[in-house]
C-alpha cells in the first residue's frame, strides 16, 4: 500500500528579533520600493477613451437580463435575487404569466435595477435559479440623471440584445428552463431541528405561536387562545 502524502502542512511562526521589532527594516524596505518607482521610467498610463482598457473576464459591470429560446425574459419573479441583494438596489412586481407560457406561474410585470445603489457583488447573479439576470463588461456607464441610471426591464433586456453576440459575454445559461429546482416534484418531510419534551408547553400547541412568559396563553398573529 503506498504511503499517503502529507496534506497538512505546519509552519512554525518565525521569531521576532530586536531589529524587527523596531520595524525598520520594513521601513527601509518600503522606502526601498518607493524610491524604485519613483525612478522606473515604465509607463502603465492608459489613454482612455481612445484606449479601451482590457479588463479581465470575472469583471461585473452593468446587469442585464436575459431571454429564453422564445425571446422571452427568463425571470420569473421568484424575488431571490431582490432578496439577496446587500444593497437592496432592485424592485419587482410579479404578475400572473400569460396563458401562452404554460412553464411558469408568475413573470416580472416591473424590473427595477438601481445601478447607482448597486455594489455589483454578483450575488443577485449567484442567487437567480434559473440565470435570468447577469453581468456584462460594459464598465462606461454615464448619466445626466439619477432617473437615467435607474434601469428598467425594457433597458435590461436591450442590454442583453446589445450583448449576447459579444464574446467577452457569452450567456451563461446552462440549468435548463427553470433551473434545477423545478425538478422537484415532492419534498420529503423534515423532522424538527430540536427534540421537545412531552412535559413542555410548546408540545401541546396545535399551531406555531408565542408563549407568553408566565402564563400559559399563546399569542398567535395577535390573537389569543
Amino acid at each position: 500500500m503506498a504511503k499517503r502524502e502529507k496534506s497538512v502542512m505546519y509552519v512554525e511562526e518565525p521569531e521576532i528579533g530586536f531589529w524587527e521589532a523596531t520595524f525598520v527594516p520594513a521601513i527601509v524596505e518600503g522606502l526601498r520600493t518607493t524610491m524604485k518607482h519613483l525612478v522606473s521610467r515604465e509607463t502603465v498610463t492608459e489613454q482612455y477613451p481612445e484606449q479601451k482598457p482590457d479588463l479581465p473576464l470575472h469583471y461585473r459591470g452593468v446587469h442585464r437580463l436575459n431571454r429564453d429560446e422564445k425571446d422571452r425574459v427568463k425571470c420569473v419573479a421568484c424575488m431571490l435575487c431582490a432578496t439577496a441583494c446587500p444593497a437592496h438596489c432592485i424592485t419587482i412586481e410579479a404578475a400572473p404569466a400569460p396563458k401562452d407560457w404554460p412553464d411558469r406561474d408568475k413573470f416580472p410585470q416591473t424590473f427595477e435595477l438601481d445601478e447607482l445603489r448597486c455594489i455589483y457583488c454578483g450575488m443577485c447573479e449567484e442567487a437567480c435559479p434559473v440565470d435570468a439576470i447577469e453581468l456584462t463588461h460594459i464598465y462606461d456607464l454615464t448619466g445626466q440623471t439619477r432617473d437615467e441610471l435607474l434601469y428598467t426591464k425594457d433597458k435590461l433586456l436591450n442590454v442583453f440584445d446589445k450583448t449576447r453576440d459579444n464574446p467577452r459575454d457569452p450567456v451563461r445559461t446552462g440549468r435548463g428552463v427553470l433551473g434545477p429546482a423545478s425538478e422537484f416534484q415532492a419534498l420529503p418531510t423534515l423532522g424538527p431541528a430540536t427534540q421537545v419534551a412531552t412535559s413542555d408547553r410548546s408540545a401541546k400547541i396545535g399551531t406555531a405561536g408565542v408563549i407568553e412568559s408566565g402564563t400559559g396563553n399563546v399569542t398567535d398573529g395577535g390573537a389569543r387562545s
